[in-house]
């Protein structure tokens, strides 16, 4: 079986060394297999695409635009409404 070495942080280290009893060579090869899973089913569904650089950036802008509108709609709702001022 091929071996892989990482670099990790010191920190990550040092948090990997309180749990010896996990086999961290297994968590990182189901992490790399997930990984690559999840590229295949993205390459098959980009495989029946007919979309275009063009199509994706009108898309993209399209669910931008309306996230943006949401947002702002929300962030408008939750601001305190001003009482009228009553005359007595």
């Amino acid at each position: 079986m091929p071996n892989l070495t990482l670099s990790l942080t010191m920190e990550l280290y040092e948090a990997m060394k309180k749990h010896p009893e996990i086999r961290w060579s297994e968590v990182a090869r189901q992490a790399i297999a997930k990984r690559l899973k999840d590229l295949e089913t993205l390459d098959a569904i980009l495989s029946k695409s007919t979309l275009t650089g063009r199509d994706v950036r009108e898309l993209s802008e399209k669910v931008n635009r309306g996230v943006w509108e949401q947002h702002a709609y929300l962030v408008k709702e939750q601001r305190p409404r001003r009482r009228a001022k009553t005359h007595e």
